[in-house]
């Protein structure tokens, strides 16, 4: 009992010293992921995939689904916020009135893929997001424009990106979006928003930062190495580091 009793003494006092540390200073984002329509299998690799490039990337990580996290108290902790793959109506009106006094405070936004499929009801997020998701054709192939590339997470792709992944249509996109990258929509069946039809976007909002991908629904994208940089640049740019 004394041999326990002295381990987790030793235990809490290494973990006071680790919050101590310089570590500590680093950067911390939230990944967010509460779902209240369909649920990707991805979420969970995809959460694994977030921690991974913030061991190695000099910022920390924290995972949840529970939305009571949005509180004033809590969200200041926090660099930026990734809702992943997030769906349907998922915040309460004090979570939401919390959100937006974090953005408008300089908070950062990252959306991966269905956070577009979230808060229909809330015109505020719909403009934060840049867009809502409308539907998709089946998984297949695409030709990617990456129409932007001296942005820190698009910098590093080819002017034509090539991949299989869930192609979202959507609605009420934003006018004020920086795009990055559009989809061909000649290159496969299902597009319906025609010649300009966005697929990663960045942009200043209402005093804080938001970028968005519609890449993630397959569970293949969190080990291809050019989706990983493009969402750790979306990341850095969201936590304001470029």
């Amino acid at each position: 009992m004394k041999k326990i009793v002295l381990f987790l003494c030793f235990l809490s006092a290494s973990l006071l010293i680790r919050a101590a540390s310089p570590q500590s200073k680093k950067p911390a984002i939230l990944v967010f992921s509460k779902t209240q329509g369909f649920r990707h299998s991805a979420i969970g690799v995809g959460k694994l995939a977030i921690m991974k490039l913030g061991k190695e990337n000099g910022f920390l990580v924290d995972t949840t689904e529970n939305a009571a996290y949005f509180t004033p108290e809590v969200l200041k902790k926090y660099a930026a916020v990734v809702f992943l793959s997030t769906t349907g109506n998922i915040l309460d009106a004090a979570q939401k009135a919390s959100f937006e006094k974090y953005i408008q405070s300089g908070g950062g936004f990252v959306g991966v893929h269905a956070a577009t499929d979230t808060e229909y009801g809330w015109p505020w997020y719909g403009n934060l997001v840049g867009a809502y998701f409308v539907s998709h054709p089946a998984q297949q192939e695409a030709t990617l424009n990456v129409v932007d590339r001296g942005n820190i997470s698009t910098k590093h792709l080819p002017e034509v990106w090539k991949r299989k992944d869930e192609w979202y249509n959507f609605k009420n996109i934003n006018k004020d979006l920086k795009v990055l990258i559009t989809i061909d929509e000649k290159s496969y069946t299902g597009g319906i928003n025609g010649d300009f039809h966005p697929m990663a976007w960045y942009h200043n909002y209402d005093g804080g930062r938001s970028w968005y991908t519609e890449l993630g629904h397959t569970e293949a994208s969190y080990t291809d190495e050019n989706y990983l940089k493009h969402l750790l640049g979306g990341i850095q740019y969201a936590i304001h580091k470029k």
